[in-house]
């Protein structure tokens, strides 16, 4: 028998262990999935801007403003149905309230009363409600332009970050280029000094500059690390998974050009839409206080069942309902010229719109113009070096030749091969500073619409 008892024990223990071993393992496959959804698979600019719309806090939060938004309005717009009310109420009363009739002593009421209430309202004109009527369309459009404004600047932030990242890659690839170059020229120079062709010199010469440049990528690599978490903090990516970002050199120096002779148009600026509809919301209050001299006008009734008697027993043997309808007409007559106050400030907080849509224009105007100064300055940067490259690397090519050769000295190969990594470094600085100073136009001109 103690041996059947142990059998199914361990049965039961094996099913637990398998049962386990199952959930287990869906638990581990469904966060594997859930972590590749969340990575970019292919994390080209786009990808990387449309990662980052999808998954950044601040646009998440203006998402659910506007939820918040709509359902504010839809509270605020209820007033508009039937309201409905049901009230219940129970007294005794200890001392009945007395008083003469005749020279005789009445009591009026009872020991017990109590009442089942229902009453309903219709407001027919309320300027609340009449206000939130008309203002519903504009309160969302104002909601979604601050949507539109975040996802503008993640666009900004992150097309920088992203350039700026790219940037450090190329600079840490022109140092592991030089790397290369630089062992080979110390190679040379080794083998040189061992045959007594050369002092050492050279040989010094060339550990100094491979030194240096070691140091150099030791920083880059660093600057490289500091700047991708940067980006991925923008995109809200995860910190543990890593992200090797995509381009394309042809594609990205087609991409520098920019009509620089269009006037700039203030309308498509996100933060004069906003103003804009904000002015007309002030327009809408200077309304809604001007209403505040027209009466207000609702409907009401109510249906009662009350209940009266001495004993608590027999207090809901017999009813005595009664029940009404009418209308409520309020007007405040005087209010120490509240009302007057209130449009006044209205009105004056209208002008104040006005002029905040001035200042706008001339903040935007001298944005621009900015932005694009700084643009035609490092376009025209660009063009000057771009041609730098290859002559450096001609240049280079030939005096290695030569130093090999014996015409050159070593230290025309290090000069020429500081020119041609400078050049290098200088190139793809400039490329990624008219790409960044192209995405400051844009957001100054309006035309980043995510």
């Amino acid at each position: 028998m103690l041996t059947g008892i142990y059998k199914n024990k361990k049965k039961y223990f094996v099913f637990f262990r398998l049962i386990s071993a199952v959930l287990l393992l869906t638990l581990n496959s469904d966060a594997q999935q859930n972590t590749q959804d969340s990575l970019l698979q292919n994390a080209t600019l786009q990808n990387v801007i449309q990662y980052a719309l999808k998954r950044q806090p601040a646009v998440q939060q203006s998402l659910i403003d506007e939820r918040i938004t709509r359902l504010q309005i839809k509270s605020k717009l209820a007033d508009w149905y039937p309201q409905v009310d049901f009230n219940y109420l129970y007294q005794h009363n200890f001392q009945v309230q007395t008083t003469i009739i005749g020279g005789n002593p009445i009591k009026l009421g009872v020991d017990n009363t109590s009442a089942l209430q229902f009453s309903a309202s219709q407001s027919i004109f309320n300027r609340d409600v009449l206000i939130a009527n008309r203002t519903k369309g504009d309160v969302m459009r104002q909601a979604a332009q601050q949507t539109v404004n975040t996802k503008i600047d993640v666009v900004t932030n992150v097309s920088k970050a992203f350039y700026d990242l790219l940037a450090t890659q190329q600079q840490l690839k022109v140092t592991n280029e030089n790397i290369l170059r630089l062992e080979r020229s110390l190679k040379d120079a080794k083998a040189q000094y061992d045959a007594g062709v050369v002092d050492k010199t050279d040989y010094k010469r060339a550990t100094i500059a491979l030194n240096n440049s070691m140091a150099s990528k030791k920083s880059n690599e660093e600057a490289l690390k500091a700047k991708t978490e940067y980006l991925k903090a923008l995109m809200n990516y995860p910190e543990v998974a890593s992200l090797d970002i995509v381009y394309d050199s042809a594609t990205l120096e087609n991409e520098i050009v920019l009509d620089t002779l269009k006037d700039i148009d203030y309308s498509k600026r996100i933060e004069y839409q906003i103003l804009q509809t904000q002015r007309k919301l002030q327009e809408a209050n200077v309304q809604y206080n001007k209403w505040s001299y027209i009466t207000s006008l609702s409907a009401n009734g109510a249906y009662n069942l009350n209940y009266l008697n001495n004993s608590f027993g027999k207090l809901y043997n017999q009813s005595y309902p009664n029940s009404y309808a009418g209308l409520t007409l309020a007007f405040p007559i005087f209010q120490g010229g509240k009302r007057k106050y209130e449009i006044q400030q209205a009105e004056w907080e209208l002008k104040r719109t006005d002029l905040d849509l001035v200042s706008l224009k001339n903040s935007v105007n001298s944005e621009y113009t900015t932005a694009l100064s700084s643009y035609k300055a490092s376009l025209s940067n660009y063009q000057a070096i771009r041609e730098n490259v290859a002559l450096a690397q001609e240049v280079y090519d030939v005096i290695q030749l030569q130093y090999r050769s014996g015409v050159k000295t070593y230290l025309e190969v290090i000069t020429a091969e500081t020119d041609l990594r400078t050049s290098q470094i200088n190139y793809f600085n400039a490329l990624y500073q008219v790409l960044s100073s192209k995405i400051d136009v844009q957001r100054s001109s309006g035309e980043i619409n995510p």
